[in-house]
């Protein structure tokens, strides 16, 4: 048997990991500024998450949701408290995708005779199901998903959202505070108010994704904090086990739950959230969501400084960043890596996006300036 050839594959072979930096088969060590897709939150292998997981897998990594688990009840009161959703009731899964079709799941059952969702253009939500429906990308909708829920409207854009809402028929309005895969491009406060207030007006729920920008990568515990609004349900995933395969919904109080209406295998297993709670401790310890918000300004004020012809636009918010250049990212990236060593995400032709651990430090930052720098200079 073979691998389903699915992945363009960089011609790298990572073998270790320790903070934001990675090395390969060969020894060879690379700077990490994506983060293994939003994924790494405090580093790679931190020692506390490496000591809380190593201990839980001693004890028991897995039982199911037959029993209680106090971990789970853990998790759901630290995670509340820092977030500043105390009220809220956590339900935990595996991945963003399954927490996106979990919402939309609740969005239907509060609204049962709607079936219309209204998404954002160039949004990003999952590939599975409902989740890939919401994403604004036909080529990776399958008929089977195609069942014309979905309406893709411009960010930023508030009339053709209240007239959608409007006629009727739409369970929920699902955002990217700031779009990921959309190529950084960030709500407004104006807007996001306006959104909010509709769907309250018309009798929607409204679903902030927090999966790529939230869990402090802002510089806020979630980006929409930077909004000024109050979703009914926030979905998150990648940075919540830093690497561990975990998703959560946090669903408002005014969500009743109901035995069966929801469920999950392995979701909020034991090991997992042995993951999450160690993200949580380190977040508290070493003030991660703080360092985001700070070395992440630095970097996108040195990137603004730079002196090149190349780099038209950049955009974000604390480590989440957006490089708009004028020739395709793709030559960029390439030799980024294979002459710099230094790992990058992207978005459409064009844009770099950054997504390092929220541990970089300036001197981290200052470095990939140097390599960006002298790879635009040669190109």
């Amino acid at each position: 048997m073979k691998l389903f050839d699915v992945y363009p594959l960089f011609d790298v072979n990572i073998v270790k990991g320790q903070g934001c930096k990675v090395w390969d088969d060969k020894g060879q060590e690379y700077l990490d500024l994506y983060g293994g897709h939003a994924v790494i939150s405090i580093g790679h292998s931190h020692p506390h998450y490496i000591q809380k997981v190593t201990e839980q897998l001693n004890k028991i990594g897995f039982y199911s949701n037959s029993v209680i688990n106090k971990l789970q009840v853990e998790l759901a009161e630290r995670l509340g408290k820092m977030s500043g959703y105390e009220d809220y009731q956590l339900f935990l899964i595996n991945s963003g995708a399954e927490a996106n079709e979990n919402a939309l799941k609740l969005a239907s059952f509060k609204y049962p005779n709607k079936m219309r969702v209204l998404s954002c253009e160039k949004a990003f939500h999952g590939r599975t199901s409902l989740a890939v429906e919401m994403t604004h990308n036909r080529k990776i909708v399958a008929p089977i998903n195609d069942n014309h829920h979905a309406r893709f409207l411009p960010l930023n854009d508030l009339e053709p959202w209240i007239r959608e809402l409007a006629k009727g028929g739409v369970a929920a309005v699902i955002l990217e505070p700031i779009q990921g895969v959309g190529g950084i491009q960030m709500a407004t406060p104006e807007f996001a108010q306006g959104l909010a207030y509709a769907c309250k007006r018309y009798g929607a729920v409204l679903i902030c994704d927090e999966i790529q920008c939230g869990y402090g990568r802002s510089g806020k515990f979630f980006a929409h904090q930077w909004l000024g609004i109050k979703p009914d349900i926030i979905t998150v995933a990648k940075g919540i086990a830093n690497g561990f395969p975990m998703g959560g919904v946090l669903i408002s109080p005014e969500f009743e739950p109901v035995y069966g209406q929801l469920g999950t295998t392995f979701g909020g297993n034991h090991l997992a959230c042995a993951a999450a709670l160690a993200v949580l401790d380190v977040f508290e310890e070493e003030h991660i969501i703080e360092n985001a918000h700070q070395v992440g300004q630095y970097l996108i004020d040195s990137l603004k400084k730079m002196d090149s012809p190349h780099i038209k636009e950049v955009r974000g918010r604390g480590l989440m960043i957006g490089i708009d250049l004028d020739i395709p990212h793709k030559e960029v990236r390439q030799q980024l890596i294979h002459e710099e060593h230094c790992f990058t995400g992207c978005a459409g032709t064009n844009t770099l996006r950054l997504l390092p651990p929220l541990c970089l430090t300036k001197e981290e930052a200052d470095d990939f300036i140097t390599k960006l720098t002298k790879i635009l200079q040669s190109i």
